[in-house]
């Protein structure tokens, strides 16, 4: 199966309904991602076949728990999930967050390649990112533990915001570390198509 009808099978196997030219779009990403990839080392995996179901459909496997119009990507390295949440959901507006300079590099290349009105790129370490207003969602997928996470962008999160964090296995131990001003509300377990591993996405929110 070529990464077109892998990609096609994978979104209608997932359930979403993807805007118009959305398809080519995340290809298109794929495509740039691989290339950067040579140079950069952007991501650990370099098939294109296994990219899309490591990267691309791991990532769409957590659109439809985005609901807030306002999202972060914290340590958002390649883009993921932040790009495929852009090109999936226009109507978000998405901001991605790296220290590196030459991921960010790449970020902007890609909203500019891809025409991505809806992302926003920042370069720096989000622990020292001060925007105007917060955001309704955070996520990350590859940033840190789930304590680490939340301390670093507690400044960040809007009053009834959330935070998504995407992960392997169920981080139990990270769970249990967690400070007592955030709690748990709910685990997903996602199924991605082609991907024979554990996945979840932890929403956290603070105690009020």
């Amino acid at each position: 199966m070529n990464v077109e009808d892998q990609l096609a099978a994978g979104v209608a196997a997932l359930g979403l309904t993807l805007p118009a030219g959305a398809e080519a779009k995340l290809l298109a990403y794929l495509a740039l991602l691989e290339k950067w990839n040579r140079v950069y080392n952007l991501t650990a995996v370099r098939d294109a076949e296994r990219m899309v179901s490591h990267h691309l459909l791991d990532s769409l496997a957590a659109v439809p728990f985005f609901q807030g119009p306002v999202v972060l990507d914290v340590g958002s390295g390649g883009g993921l999930p932040g790009i495929p949440l852009a090109i999936a959901r226009p109507e978000l507006q998405v901001t991605l967050i790296d220290s590196i300079a030459k991921k960010t590099a790449f970020l902007l290349q890609a909203k500019a390649e891809l025409g991505l009105n809806n992302l926003n790129v920042v370069t720096g370490r989000v622990e020292d990112f001060r925007p105007e207003s917060g955001f309704d969602f955070i996520t990350s997928r590859a940033f840190s533990d789930l304590k680490e996470f939340v301390m670093l962008t507690r400044h960040l999160l809007n009053p009834a915001g959330h935070w998504l964090a995407m992960k392997g296995l169920m981080p139990h131990e990270e769970i249990a570390s967690l400070p007592d001003w955030v709690k748990v509300s709910a685990d997903h377990a996602l199924l991605v198509p082609g991907l024979e591993a554990n996945r979840h996405l932890i929403v956290l929110e603070p105690v009020e």
